[in-house]
């Protein structure tokens, strides 16, 4: 109940709330509490029926009105009685004769949600079924309400309703300014996601691959501490209108809270491992994989990518494509590493990883579809730059053999493995690759010839930390994300031990790479697709 004191001259007094909520959580609870202070409560369908069933007295719209829902409850809302009592100026002469003359009712509280667009798209159901569920009477009222805020308090959010309570209860029924600025804000942003949804699914109806005008919106799933650096503000936004399995809608089984960075580390691991239908690790650090590897073991998939680069795995991020089980779980807590990521974990696991209470446990609960085309969106000073996701992948069937010799099928594995893993290093990207796992990763340099020998440099580092008296990339392949301008680049893997070499090809000395590599007998592949990712 009120405690009759007003403590901000601001609040405007709740006397009558239109209620109509496609998501009905807590609904009868602040009903009720709207109840308490006197409010007057409208309702349509099957808000009005819940709150009815709960024995809090409700007067349809229809009632209130005079007018029936038609076409289906297409119309109900779309009423001068309904949009003059929300709209109206309380403050304007005009508007106030205009409510009298019309027996218009003023409408002090909107609390509205819309119908479920886009959990219906992602239920599989056809176009019409869809349209149906574009809400129109909820954001017109929506609208209404927050454009005129300084009468009206709009709700969109069920997390909003203890706080409206507590702003009524401070101020004898009414809501403060402030927060009702904060909630017209809510209203706004929340409509424009709604629409921004819509359209973008349409955009794919109509196959309309760059249209007219775009947009894109999140909805906050948590503030972050900081971004990159301390100085930078961020947060982490949930897109509407994609319930793709990830890092950004994860569950954080145990750990410290992610950072900006573990989130765009996680991001890029977890897309990686997805890649691939066998059991597959990948250990990530700064966006870059530091070690790749898939066997049918998950044990052995992760003791062969920590091999690859031991040295930069340390503090890094670890994704599985398969359930985290108690032997890596056992494995991993060996060394320092900031998150784990996986479709699930066995309760197991999670009991031994209790013993590093401060690593970040995320699962998925799945793995994303990686064929699904995905709007990737980069800002630039005044502008954005969008583009689909790389998609494509490559099968044997796709390869042009340029060289005297073929590979054999134990490299054309080895090869395709290595591609796939390309498209996900910063360019230039070499990876040398030998039994399903990397073993040499030059990733982000200027030029390719410099990617190449990091790579295999770290693959000889990596050879005496594990006590071998050879290279890792003797008897292996190596992958190249985009064409070798010169031969040098190729040349420089051969003396590290390749035996062969996929890359797009297309320069214009393709011959004299072709010919570098017969010169040393080793099998090359053209995919005529490059994977940049910059």
């Amino acid at each position: 109940m009120s405690d009759n004191t007003i403590s901000d001259p601001s609040a405007v007094k709740i006397k009558r709330a239109l209620i109509s909520v496609s998501d009905k959580t807590n609904i009868e609870d602040f009903a009720r509490k709207l109840q308490n202070h006197g409010v007057e409560i409208l309702s349509t369908g099957g808000t009005a029926k819940a709150l009815s069933d709960a024995g809090i007295k409700v007067t349809q719209v229809s009632d209130h009105t005079g007018s029936p829902e038609i076409m289906d409850g297409r119309v109900k809302t779309l009423h001068p009685k309904i949009h003059g009592g929300i709209l109206a100026r309380r403050d304007n002469p005009n508007h106030m004769d205009a409510m009298k003359n019309n027996d218009i009712q003023s409408i002090d509280m909107v609390v509205i949600n819309l119908y479920p667009f886009v959990e219906t798209v992602h239920s599989g159901a056809n176009f019409p079924e869809c349209i149906e569920n574009i809400d129109i009477g909820g954001p017109a009222m929506i609208r209404s309400a927050a454009k005129n805020h300084d009468f009206v308090t709009v709700i969109t959010d069920p997390q909003d309703y203890d706080r409206v309570i507590e702003n009524m209860d401070h101020n004898d029924g009414g809501v403060t300014k402030t927060t009702r600025q904060k909630l017209a804000f809510t209203a706004f942003s929340m409509t424009a996601t709604y629409d921004s949804s819509i359209a973008g699914w349409f955009a794919t109806q109509v196959e309309e691959e760059t249209p007219r005008r775009i947009s894109f919106s999140g909805t906050l799933k948590q503030k972050l501490r900081y971004g990159e650096n301390p100085h930078q503000s961020a947060a982490l936004y949930l897109v509407d209108d994609s319930l793709r399995a990830g890092a950004a809608r994860a569950t954080q089984v145990q750990g410290k809270e992610l950072s900006y960075n573990n989130l765009n580390d996680t991001d890029a691991a977890f897309e990686l491992v997805s890649e691939f239908d066998t059991p597959t690790v990948a250990i990530i650090k700064h966006a870059n994989p530091c070690g790749v590897a898939t066997d049918s073991n998950m044990l052995n998939a992760y003791e062969k990518a920590l091999i690859c680069d031991e040295t930069s795995a340390f503090g890094g991020i670890i994704a599985l494509n398969r359930t985290l089980t108690a032997d890596l779980a056992g494995a991993i807590i060996k060394r320092f590493t900031e998150v784990i990521i996986a479709p699930d974990i066995d309760g197991a696991a999670i009991d031994i990883l209790k013993k590093k209470k401060n690593i970040r446990v995320l699962t998925t609960g799945g793995l994303p579809d990686i064929t699904q085309k995905r709007p990737m969106v980069t800002r630039i000073a005044g502008g954005l730059l969008v583009q689909d996701t790389d998609i494509e992948l490559l099968d044997e069937e796709n390869l042009q053999i340029v060289t005297d010799r073929e590979p054999t099928s134990k490299e054309m594995q080895d090869l395709l493995f290595a591609f796939r893993v390309s498209k996900h290093v910063k360019s230039n990207a070499i990876i040398y690759a030998k039994g399903g796992a990397t073993v040499g990763i030059g990733a982000g340099q200027m030029s390719r010839i410099d990617s190449s020998r990091i790579a295999a440099w770290k693959a000889t580092e990596a050879a005496k930390n594990a006590g071998w008296d050879e290279p890792l990339t003797n008897g292996s392949v190596v992958a190249s994300d985009a064409f070798f301008p010169f031969a040098d680049g190729l040349i420089a893997a051969a003396e590290a031990g390749v035996t062969a070499v996929i890359q797009p090809g297309g320069s214009i000395r393709d011959q004299e790479v072709i010919d570098a590599a017969n010169e040393r007998g080793l099998a090359m592949v053209f995919t005529a697709m490059r994977h940049f990712r910059h």
